[in-house]
């Protein structure tokens, strides 16, 4: 019997999706190392999102917001180590709270050190998810890990869920800086010129060559242009979101590409080298 081509997913990701900034998801298929996308949707509400996490598989998706939290925070707080328990303990929280409890572990850490990151925020040059402005991960961890968890899905190295969905942290800055160093997008159209355009297009030549994460290959057909024209870059980050979750789909067997140990709090972001582990090895807990 032939089994059914997986298709890979792509999440640009939102705390608070609304018509206007959207929930943005690009789906295609791998064939080889090259993923020809066939789509794009926006989910303006949760219920769209969470019907996308239902979809049967098989799929693997790669979903831009952090899925776990510092570890010296979480052992400072004494939350459980293992990631169910941690995201369950979380989602107790209302918005305030939770921001009132992470703001207070803060208190008293220097100035330039306040907000600790994961191990995995440091190669990739990514916010600590303890921030709540500019960008507010701090929320998208809030409201995306806990749907996650509910969905039933499977997150390599930190739950075992649905092997037939499976779903990887994905950061599109980190690849799109690989072959641009200018900004390309802005959520404010009136900041849309001429240079952030022609860098979202040579961001797309790039990918489209095979330049994108460690050598997979875009095929954006039709889609090319609704890439290029998008000014927030939501539209090319999830194509680059779902470009770093074929990359971990091609290294399924073995561990989707990541470390070999991943701290059950923290996770780690698809494509990003892994350090040495050494004495910070986490032990297990609840």
């Amino acid at each position: 019997m032939r089994r059914a081509a997986t298709t890979v997913l792509g999440v640009d990701f939102t705390s608070a999706p609304r018509p206007r900034k959207p929930i943005v998801a690009a789906s295609g298929t791998l064939g080889g190392s090259t993923l020809r996308l066939a789509r794009i949707e926006a989910f303006a509400d949760w219920p769209g999102f969470e019907s996308l996490l239902a979809r049967p598989g098989p799929w693997i998706g790669g979903f831009d917001f952090p899925f776990g939290l510092p570890r010296e925070t979480v052992l400072a707080l004494g939350w459980p180590r293992r990631w169910a328990g941690l995201v369950r303990r979380c989602a107790r929280f209302d918005r305030r709270a939770f921001r009132d409890v992470l703001d207070a572990s803060r208190s008293g850490r220097l100035v330039g050190d306040r907000f600790p990151h994961r191990a995995t925020d440091l190669p990739a040059r990514s916010h600590s998810p303890l921030k709540f402005v500019n960008p507010p991960v701090g929320w998208m961890f809030l409201e995306g890990a806990p749907r996650l968890l509910r969905a039933g899905v499977s997150v390599p190295g930190l739950h075992h869920g649905d092997p037939a969905r499976v779903a990887v942290e994905a950061y599109p800055g980190f690849s799109a800086r690989r072959v641009e160093r200018v900004s390309y997008k802005s959520d404010d159209p009136r900041r849309d010129d001429r240079g952030r355009r022609e860098a979202r297009r040579r961001i797309l030549r790039a990918l489209e060559r095979g330049l994108g994460p460690e050598g997979v290959r875009l095929d954006a057909g039709d889609l090319g242009d609704d890439l290029v024209a998008d000014p927030s870059g939501d539209r090319l980050d999830a194509a680059i979101a779902a470009m770093q979750a074929a990359w971990c789909h091609l290294r399924r067997d073995s561990g989707f590409g990541l470390p070999e140990r991943v701290d059950p709090s923290e996770g780690w972001i698809a494509c990003v080298p892994s350090p040495g582990w050494g004495a910070t090895t986490p032990s297990a807990g609840a």
